[in-house]
C-alpha cells in the first residue's frame, strides 16, 4: 500500500509516526506501493521543500520501483532525530555543520556533499514601510522575527548582521540593537517568513528562495559587499536500509538533473 508523499511535516518524529501509521514501518524496502517497490526516506531542511519535491519526482521517473518520501523541518532538529535513531536514508541540511556532526559521529555513508547554495534576504510585510533599509533593523520599535539557537539561518543571519555592523555609516551598536529587536524565535525559515507574510513582525532575515515564493512579503536591498551565501550539504545515513540508494541519490543531486531542479527553485550551485 502506498504511503503518499510526506509533505508539510515539521519534524522527523512525526514523519516516522506517519510512515508507520500508513503501513510503512519496518518494511520500507520490501513491498511498498506494489510488488518490488522500495522507498527512499529523505529528511530535508524546510527551505528545500520545492526543489526536493521536484528532484524526487524526477529521480523516481528514472528509477522504476523506487518511491521517495520526504519529511521537512529544522536541519538541527532533523539531525538530532537521526542521532536518536530516526530511520532516514538521506539527510539534506541547510548548512555544513549539521551534516559534519553526523559524519563526526560515524553515522554517515561517505563524507558530506555540498549540493546547493542560497543567498540571504531581508523581508518585510509588503504593505508596511517601517523597515525601508537594512539599518532600520536596529531602529526603535521594530519587531524582528528570527529563528532559535542552533537553526542554520540563525548563524547565517548573524554573519549578515556582523557585516552590516562593520559598515562605516552604521551605528557601533547595530548588532546589539538588532538583537534587542528580536521578538520571536521560530523553528525554521518557513515559519519565520510565514509570520512576516501575515504581518506578525516588521522584518526578518531569511533565505532568498523563501522570500521569493512567499506571498505578502517584499525584500529590502542589501548594500554591496555584505552578501552571505548559505551552503547546503547532504549525507547518506550509514546503517539505514537504503544507505546505498541514498548515496546514489546524493550523487544524482550534484549532477546535471539534480542541479536543474534546484536552479529552477532559485538555488545556486554550492559556493
Amino acid at each position: 500500500m502506498s504511503c503518499g508523499r510526506l509533505a508539510g511535516i515539521a519534524s522527523a518524529t512525526l514523519a516516522i509516526v506517519a510512515l508507520a501509521a500508513a503501513g510503512c514501518g519496518g518494511a520500507r524496502w520490501s513491498t511498498i506501493g506494489g510488488a518490488g517497490d522500495r522507498t527512499l526516506v529523505v529528511f530535508a531542511a524546510a527551505s528545500l521543500r520545492e526543489p526536493v519535491e521536484a528532484a524526487s519526482a524526477a529521480y523516481e521517473a528514472g528509477h522504476p520501483g523506487l518511491i521517495v518520501r520526504a519529511a521537512y523541518g529544522s536541519s538541527t532538529a532533523l539531525r538530532v532525530e537521526i542521532e536518536e535513531g530516526a530511520p532516514a536514508d538521506v539527510f539534506l541540511s541547510a548548512d555544513l555543520d549539521n551534516a559534519d556532526r553526523l559524519d563526526a559521529a560515524g553515522l554517515t555513508a561517505g563524507s558530506p556533499v555540498p549540493f546547493a547554495g542560497n543567498r540571504l534576504a531581508i523581508v518585510v510585510p509588503a504593505d508596511r514601510e517601517l523597515v525601508r533599509e537594512p539599518r532600520d533593523l536596529a531602529a526603535d520599535g521594530v519587531s524582528v522575527i528570527a529563528a532559535g539557537e542552533g537553526v542554520p539561518i540563525t548563524a547565517y543571519a548573524g554573519q549578515l548582521v556582523g557585516r552590516l555592523a562593520a559598515l562605516p555609516d552604521y551605528p557601533a551598536d547595530f548588532a546589539a540593537r538588532y538583537a534587542a529587536n528580536v521578538v520571536s524565535r521560530e523553528d525554521d525559515v518557513a515559519a519565520i517568513v510565514a509570520k512576516i507574510g501575515l504581518g506578525e513582525g516588521d522584518a526578518a532575515i531569511v533565505y532568498a528562495t523563501d522570500a521569493a515564493r512567499t506571498p505578502g512579503v517584499a525584500t529590502i536591498p542589501l548594500p554591496a559587499g555584505v552578501e552571505v551565501v548559505a551552503t547546503y550539504a547532504g549525507v547518506g545515513i550509514r546503517d539505514s536500509p537504503g544507505a546505498a540508494e541514498g548515496r546514489a541519490f546524493l550523487d544524482w543531486l550534484v549532477g546535471p538533473a539534480g542541479r536543474a531542479a534546484f536552479a529552477a527553485a532559485g538555488f545556486a550551485a554550492p559556493p
